[in-house]
């Protein structure tokens, strides 16, 4: 629209904003007069039209005749402002905004607020229903493999949205239409308002029906290909927990988050439902299904990981960095984790950096079943639940059995083995919970099936972890939950991120060889049919064929190692 402007308003800069006080005056019955009272004869003020070519010739025919004025308000769309330069429009737009602001603290009661929960008691809440929500919120993705499209949520939980989600006329003033339709895309016309968690079935069944009814309504103004949207909401009320926002990753979730807090700081300063006045059914429908903005969708791909959330443990490594790293790269969300520190840090910056709001870093130890606990609550907290588990963790030890020290190898056996457990259970409760399937890939090594001498501790650890996965293939699969495994030979880094296990057991290996570090990798390549050098990237195209389900494969181990005969499964 502004460049339509331009071709109309005959002056060299432009600003626009959907400032929160001009939509709380235009968005009344009586919006223009609170305008005008407002901000005075400077504007022009102009009724609402549908976006486009329309908008933009009333926008200049008004201007035609008031071309002294020095902005536009256009009802439930925002102010536009001109001048000579951008710094004196936007001083323009500065100026009118003010006023717009001073007018309503003079002029508008407070919002009434009710006894809310603590923020702490909000996001304890939350944690637990989010898995629950985003389960209902999947919708069927019409596919064998991947039955689901699931969501991605992202929650606002503060002392303000709580005490005006509290509000006696909180429902009434909250469950009206967007402030203005550019919002449409993203949270639709009404969000849906859940009194308490254990009413979500029932509340969600409503509103699928009324949009339902909502369609049918205006489904004449459309054309006969148009696709109808899924009925379910994209921003979720509910007094005890918040505003939840939904979207198809966590980018397009933070645009509803955003959207969504300027939306109930503006209807709160409105504070009384009467006198709040939004789009029209009708107008909103127009805008939600307009054929440019379908157009526009209809040429948006997909990658087949956008909507998932994949936890790695033993990030920091060179086999669980770069799992992270190329399933950042394919869309997904991941949340990296390993022990605290420096390791975990560094990667945690290195990925965020580069992958914004879809990677997390989070502290964990395997051991700790309280502590995969509080890891996952983080992950739920960040984007409402988890997909797909990496089990990577992992010690290993240098030691024929003859000589084997105890306490060594039984913190081999916590690591390796409870861990192992203890991420089974954990992600197995929560698949149960989101009820839309998920996937296990462990891990696993090419010592569980061709084990070699002084290796003992590690490939006993590492073939009852190899066991217990391949008991959650069976005890899994009614959830249609799929565990496989990744089976390297040795990964001795990733870039400049040095391998752990190799750290731990190479300087053994070398000495035992009479080889130098690059000695040693050259060693382990020339020992393979293929003479192939072993990379991180490999095992993660082994994780990304089973996360994306390109088979119908359960309790399968792919080798990644060249190719060793003696540590082929069987």
């Amino acid at each position: 629209m502004e460049t339509l402007l331009h071709a109309f308003i005959p002056q060299p800069c432009l600003f626009h904003s959907h400032a929160d006080a001009i939509l709380a005056l235009s968005n009344r019955p009586d919006g223009e007069e609170q305008i005008r009272k407002a901000l005075g004869d400077d504007v022009i003020i102009l009724p609402y039209v549908h976006p486009g070519f329309a908008l933009s010739k009333a926008a200049a025919e008004a201007f035609v005749e008031h071309s002294t004025a020095r902005g536009m308000v256009l009802l439930r769309h925002g102010l536009i402002t001109w001048g000579p330069s951008a710094k004196a429009a936007y001083n323009t737009h500065i100026e009118f905004v003010n006023l717009a602001e001073g007018y309503l603290e003079r002029t508008r009661p407070a919002t009434p607020t009710g006894a809310a929960p603590s923020v702490e008691q909000a996001q304890a809440a939350y944690r637990a229903w989010a898995p629950t929500l985003r389960g209902k919120l999947a919708t069927p993705s019409g596919r064998d493999d991947i039955a689901w499209k699931r969501a991605i949520l992202r929650p606002i939980i503060d002392d303000a949205t709580l005490a005006l989600l509290n509000s006696p006329v909180a429902r009434e003033l909250l469950v009206t239409p967007p402030l203005t339709s550019d919002h449409l895309i993203r949270t639709k016309m009404l969000p849906l308002w859940v009194d308490t968690p254990d009413q979500l079935d029932a509340a969600l069944d409503n509103y699928i029906a009324a949009y339902g009814d909502y369609c049918d309504a205006n489904w004449g103004r459309t054309a006969a290909d148009t696709p109808r949207f899924d009925p379910l909401p994209r921003v979720i009320l509910c007094p005890s927990i918040g505003a939840v926002c939904v979207g198809p990753d966590a980018p397009a979730a933070d645009i509803a988050r955003d959207i969504t807090a300027q939306t109930l700081a503006v209807k709160a300063t409105i504070g009384e439902p009467a006198e709040y006045e939004g789009l029209s059914a009708e107008q909103c429908f127009d805008m939600e299904y307009f054929p440019l903005q379908l157009a526009k969708l209809r040429k948006q791909s997909e990658s087949p990981l956008r909507r998932h959330v994949a936890v790695i443990t033993g990030a920091a490594g060179a086999i669980g960095a770069g799992i992270c790293r190329y399933l950042l790269e394919q869309g997904c969300h991941v949340a990296a984790t390993d022990l605290p520190g420096d390791g975990l840090d560094s990667l945690t910056a290195e990925l965020a950096g580069r992958f914004g709001a879809r990677a997390l870093g989070v502290p964990l130890d395997v051991t700790s079943p309280e502590g995969i606990a509080e890891a996952y609550g983080q992950i739920i907290d960040a984007w409402g639940g988890i997909d797909l588990v990496i089990i990577n963790a992992g010690l290993a030890h240098v030691s024929t059995l003859k000589e084997m020290d105890l306490a060594r190898f039984q913190l081999l056996e916590k690591v390796n083995v409870e861990g192992t457990l203890n991420l089974l259970t954990a992600s197995a409760k929560l698949f149960e919970q989101q009820n839309t399937g998920g996937d296990v890939v462990l891990i696993s090594t090419k010592n569980v099936f061709a084990p070699g001498a002084g290796f003992g501790a590690y490939s006993a650890t590492k073939a009852a972890s190899h066991q217990l996965a391949r008991i959650a293939v069976v005890e899994m699969a009614g959830m249609d939950v799929r565990v496989n495994m990744v089976a390297p030979d040795a990964v001795f880094s990733d870039g400049a991120r040095k391998s752990g296990l190799w750290q731990e057991v190479g300087p053994d290996r070398m000495k035992a060889r009479g080889l130098t570090e690059d000695g040693l990798e050259e060693y382990y390549r020339n020992r393979n049919l293929l003479k192939a050098r072993v990379t991180a990237d490999h095992v993660a195209h082994g994780v990304y064929y089973f996360a994306t389900r390109q088979s119908p494969t359960t309790g399968a181990t792919i080798p990644v190692d060249g190719g060793l005969p003696d540590a082929t499964p069987r």
